[in-house]
């Protein structure tokens, strides 16, 4: 499973880097749809993140190399909590285009080699709860994908949908408990349903089919709901049930606060709102 979930990350982060191969600096400094964040932001958050990852592992795992020190990068986090990420973008997002997209084709190969090596039941420590390499492998598949999507929409392409965005809707999925303690809302109880159509056309399920609640309609909407970068009245998903409208307005398939909930980018009547 490992070997097939290191697939999908590579080939997610070589459709991201095709993106901006060859990019000039000045390209780097276009704008996405992160706030305060241009291109380079987001390269350099991806390589920052694998970086780190790769850190974690050599923590618990014997002859991976650390490009830093795990204990250091806890105690900066704990000082900095509210700004230590954006910090390590900042930081790698100044530097010249060719060595950041240097730096992150050898962090993606760095971390594969780290996870490969990682022992199936080794528990790799993390910012939030530890994870076994497939789990953190997934995590790096959905987090390259959603920033993806930024980069894409700061260059104007389209992103083609692939299958590998199960794993984002499998997290998405997954995280439901906890997305809804993040906000301070009472553990949900009420079984949901889940079905969606892949973009292959292949149908996907999560839970009990005879459940009332459900959610319903495409993964590439789903997942793109489930990374906060689509408001689901913009979307063709079909939930049905209290439960199951609640968790898709709130839906997050990544750890941490949910930051600003995305702007609804059309009226009920088809009109485009203006953006926050």
């Amino acid at each position: 499973m490992l070997d097939t979930l290191l697939d999908d990350l590579r080939a997610e982060s070589a459709a991201v880097r095709d993106r901006v191969a060859g990019a000039s600096s000045a390209t780097l400094h276009t704008p996405t749809p992160a706030a305060g964040w241009d291109v380079a932001h987001q390269i350099a958050h991806l390589t920052w993140t694998d970086e780190m990852a790769t850190s974690a592992v050599a923590s618990v795992v014997d002859g991976v190399d650390a490009p830093h020190d795990w204990n250091a990068a806890l105690e900066a986090a704990a000082k900095s909590p509210e700004t230590f990420v954006d910090d390590g973008a900042d930081e790698l997002a100044a530097l010249p285009a060719d060595e950041l997209l240097a730096r992150w084709d050898a962090s993606r190969e760095a971390l594969a080699a780290a996870l490969r090596a990682t022992p199936a039941d080794t528990r790799i420590p993390w910012f939030g709860p530890p994870m076994k390499a497939t789990s953190m492998a997934t995590a790096r598949i959905m987090e390259t994908w959603a920033h993806g999507l930024d980069v894409a929409a700061a260059l104007g392409a389209e992103p083609e949908p692939t299958d590998r965005i199960r794993h984002v809707c499998h997290l998405g999925v997954a995280t439901r408990g906890f997305v809804h303690s993040v906000r301070g809302l009472p553990a949900p109880e009420t079984p949901v349903y889940v079905e969606l159509v892949a973009p292959s056309g292949e149908t996907w399920t999560w839970g009990d089919a005879g459940a009332s609640d459900r959610i319903t309609g495409p993964a590439w909407d789903f997942a793109r709901v489930a990374v906060r970068r689509l408001h689901p009245d913009d979307t063709t998903l079909v939930a049905e049930g209290a439960a199951a409208t609640e968790w898709l307005g709130i839906v997050q398939a990544f750890a941490g606060p949910p930051g600003d909930d995305p702007v609804r980018r059309t009226a009920g009547d088809g009109r485009v709102e203006a953006q926050a």
